[in-house]
């Protein structure tokens, strides 16, 4: 869990629509990677992404968000089905949502 310094209802928009703010950019994806769509929410508390792999459509990544001093708790959790991929792949996984959320999201807020 990771503090965004925007309060949940921006945190939330940005999660259903990436590309909402163009003069913000956050989600720059790589080549092996698609956009995901949102599955499921619920406004403002969760947000639920399909796969950004497409070797691993069974990906799920859902986002937590809880009210806090200062902005927005926000917990990524990755979920995938069995079999799990090779450690590798899902380090790799856990570090692109890092970038994406805990990195280029983030700086749009200025931090």
């Amino acid at each position: 869990m990771r503090n965004q310094p925007a309060p949940p209802g921006v945190v939330f928009d940005d999660l259903c629509d990436p590309h909402r703010q163009p003069v913000r950019p956050w989600m720059v994806l790589h080549d092996d990677e698609v956009a995901p769509t949102v599955t499921e929410a619920d406004r403002p508390d969760y947000v639920v992404w399909s796969s950004l792999w497409p070797e691993r459509p069974d990906a799920r990544l859902r986002f937590d968000l809880a009210a806090a001093r200062g902005g927005t708790d926000l917990r990524w959790t990755l979920h995938l089905d069995d079999p799990l991929p090779e450690a590798r792949f899902v380090q790799h996984m856990f570090q692109r949502i890092g970038e994406l959320i805990n990195a280029n999201l983030r700086r749009t807020y200025g931090q």
